[in-house]
């Protein structure tokens, strides 16, 4: 869901509370002196299993697999629970999760690794097919613009596309469409974007985004388990079924993603132990194994603020976007590296790190994001940083993730029509054809035993209609970014879905 996905941002203004007040400016002081002791993690790392496994009691969350690294060693990898509700399998440290979008920091390690001087990211994005509505920022969005969410799209553009099964190719040519916010300005986070970016850069090396990954990063650091490509999660005996929790409190894998479109910003399937090698290659500034995987200098301007994602945040600080991570300092004047993900239909992991102690954790789950991943890493850092836990960390990620889920509803609760609902028309005056320039066409058609049926996608996708008052219906909206039921309103010739329209595009006109 769009806002869960943007609660990127809400986790580094909770981590940086926690470690005591943001530095405003964006450039830091000098870096003191390592804090943390190696007994401080060894405590931390301790505590670990055990608030694992009284996460998932408390949720009912079913698998978690988790890796800690500190001065270039994995300290701990281990999973816990089952890859899918029902069956015995259970998580290990090599079982193969969805990632979401943590794979953002993990793509901007692969374009890092392609370029030779860090002002490469600078560079043109230049792709068949994708231009923004304004040809002055067309020709001037750069690989930095894209992947720090600065190039004024609005915030997940393009990301309903893909839940009505449009391609890639179809998804990027329509960012042309989109209106923009300043650019390099304002702050939006937009998936397409950074996948547009990542796929010029593999163009550009005559190659596929997958290829470039395997060839860069994958292969060099000994990732074998990692991809960027559905098709080879699906394939993987030891994955991770996504994970729902239905009404009743318990969970059930009723959903796969296939985040393929964007590859790049939300595709890449990894493991605890691929993923504890890659964040021994961040906090080694692109060595790992004694070998120089990615050169240094464009590996460290990912971590570095490129953009101001909440001017005045929970602690009274600022918060900044890198390219492709969370970043932030805390009062000693530390860096913080930190990402989420988060896929509705059953995924939630988070990846967090401290450069200056050399230190850090992924965790990946196989359940919709209620919490767990975000309280699983933020335990483990309060605990290493003071002895214990000084908030409670899960009750508070879970009440965050609600909130958001709250606030994507529509304010009118479509499936209590009002009392003095006014009747519909008859049924030909809604059925036919409509056209929008972005959704592409949409058929209303009535169905053999009555009542309306509207068509949209590729594909294309059915929703049958129910009557809320005059000429508005609505349908229960599916895929990530779902929202409950949604208004369709019937003008002089045309129809307006509701959420649909976020950017004013949700109007098409009867051809």
């Amino acid at each position: 869901m769009r806002t869960r996905l943007a609660l990127g941002t809400a986790v580094t203004v909770l981590a940086l509370a926690a470690a005591g007040p943001i530095a405003a400016a964006p450039s830091p002081p000098p870096p003191p002196e390592p804090q943390l002791s190696d007994r401080a993690v060894e405590r931390a790392v301790a505590r670990l299993p055990q608030f694992v496994e009284d996460a998932m009691r408390t949720t009912g969350v079913p698998g978690v697999s988790v890796a800690v690294v500190h001065d270039d060693k994995v300290l701990y990898a281990k999973g816990f629970g089952v890859r899918r509700v029902g069956q015995s399998g259970a998580v290990g440290p090599d079982t193969v999760f969805q990632i979401a979008s943590v794979s953002k920091p993990v793509s901007s390690t692969v374009v890092a690794g392609t370029l030779k001087d860090p002002d490469e990211w600078d560079r043109r994005t230049e792709l068949p097919g994708f231009a923004l509505k304004d040809p002055w920022v067309t020709g001037h969005v750069s690989t930095a613009d894209l992947f720090s969410h600065r190039s004024g799209l609005p915030d997940h553009a393009g990301d309903l596309l893909e839940d009505l099964g449009y391609d890639q190719r179809y998804i990027l040519d329509r960012m042309r469409l989109e209106p923009l916010a300043p650019f390099r300005a304002s702050y939006a986070y937009t998936n397409f974007g950074l996948t547009a970016a990542a796929e010029a850069v593999a163009r550009a090396r005559g190659t596929t985004w997958q290829k470039l990954s395997e060839d860069v990063l994958f292969k060099p650091a000994g990732m074998t388990r990692t991809s960027t490509e559905f098709a080879a999660f699906a394939a993987e005996p030891d994955r991770a079924a996504t994970h729902v929790r239905n009404p009743d409190g318990t969970w059930s894998a009723r959903y796969v993603r296939d985040p393929d479109a964007q590859a790049p910003a939300g595709g890449v399937s990894s493991t605890a132990r691929d993923m504890a090698r890659w964040v021994r290659l961040q906090l080694g500034d692109g060595v790992l194994d004694g070998k120089r995987i990615v050169p240094a200098a464009p590996l460290r301007r990912t971590h570095l603020p490129h953009i101001v994602s909440q001017a005045e945040n929970a602690a009274g600080g600022t918060s900044f976007y890198g390219l492709g991570w969370n970043v932030s300092y805390d009062d000693r004047g530390r860096l913080r590296l930190s990402h989420t993900g988060a896929f509705d239909l059953g995924a939630n992991t988070n990846v967090t790190m401290l450069p200056l102690e050399r230190l850090g954790i992924v965790v990946l789950t196989n359940g919709a994001p209620v919490g767990v991943a975000d309280a699983i890493a933020f335990d483990f850092f309060d605990t290493a940083e003071h002895g214990r836990p000084t908030t409670a960390w899960l009750p508070l990620f879970a009440e965050l993730y609600a909130q958001a889920d709250g606030a994507d509803r529509p304010e009118t609760d479509y499936s209590r029509p009002p009392a003095d609902a006014k009747p519909a028309k008859a049924a030909g005056a809604y059925t036919g054809t409509y056209e929008s320039p972005y959704y592409g066409r949409l058929t209303v058609t009535e169905a053999p035993g009555g009542g309306l049926v509207l068509s949209l996608g590729p594909k294309p996708l059915r929703f049958p209609l129910a009557h809320y008052d005059g000429d508005t219906f609505s349908y229960e909206t599916a895929g990530e970014n779902a929202v409950g039921r949604t208004g369709v309103v019937f003008g002089d010739g045309t129809v307006r879905i509701e959420y649909l329209d976020e950017s004013g595009m949700g109007t098409f006109t009867r051809r």
